[in-house]
């Protein structure tokens, strides 16, 4: 089963203003700590762009309510979503990150020191995710976090379903690409790969999913 948007608004639809008072609600309404703060400050200043709060609380919200013991995460960044996912997933769980950029990784060590999160729980692996997750085992993850290239988005999903356990789910990040993906207009490399990795989500009959319009869109989708 697919639960994905309509292609064309509904009749219903929100007003355009309405719906960005909704939204910014929806941000301002989760508070972060001094350590996610500080987190988020240094990604700005790496050009690392997080993912908005409220992405980073379903994020938790899916590492508790799956029981996540072993997580992937395709894009560590200054270390938010990894703070998130941990946040949420058991205590002797472990959370495998991986980034192409050193200084990120850097960063993120950093925020998971200061969170008091112990090295034993972080396996942090620079990389190209491309080549590191191939060399990941089969049905061994409870949850596949995607924050990384759109253009090789449909590579991660093929990757991350394969690593899913059953009942795991995959969550893929920026699945709206600043409203371009909806846009029948766009029709740039990189809107093409997400709607690919969406389309394969939506089509995979072991999957359920639907996409939820926060942040820059989180296509979340559960292995049956």
């Amino acid at each position: 089963m697919t639960l994905l948007p309509p292609a064309s608004p509904s009749p219903a639809a929100l007003p355009a203003a309405a719906l960005q008072r909704n939204l910014a609600y929806v941000e301002a309404s989760i508070v972060e700590d001094e350590v996610l703060q500080a987190a988020r400050e240094r990604a700005i200043e790496l050009g690392a762009a997080p993912v908005a709060p409220s992405v980073g609380a379903l994020l938790c919200i899916y590492a508790q309510l799956s029981g996540a013991r072993s997580v992937v995460e395709v894009g560590t960044g200054a270390g938010i979503s990894g703070l998130w996912l941990l946040d949420g997933m058991r205590e002797d769980g472990t959370l495998t990150t991986i980034d192409s950029e050193p200084e990120h990784q850097r960063a993120a060590r950093e925020a998971f020191r200061s969170a008091d999160i112990p090295p034993a729980r972080t396996r942090l692996i620079n990389g190209r995710a491309l080549d590191v997750l191939p060399r990941l085992a089969d049905g061994a993850y409870d949850l596949v976090f995607i924050d990384a290239a759109p253009l090789e988005h449909p590579q991660y999903v093929e990757q991350g379903v394969r690593l899913l356990r059953s009942g795991g789910a995959i969550l893929l990040h920026n699945a709206l690409l600043g409203g371009r993906v909806p846009d029948p207009a766009q029709r740039d490399p990189a809107t093409l790969a997400v709607r690919a990795a969406t389309r394969a989500i939506a089509e995979d009959s072991q999957l359920t999913s639907v996409l939820i319009p926060v942040g820059d869109g989180l296509l979340c989708a559960s292995r049956n």
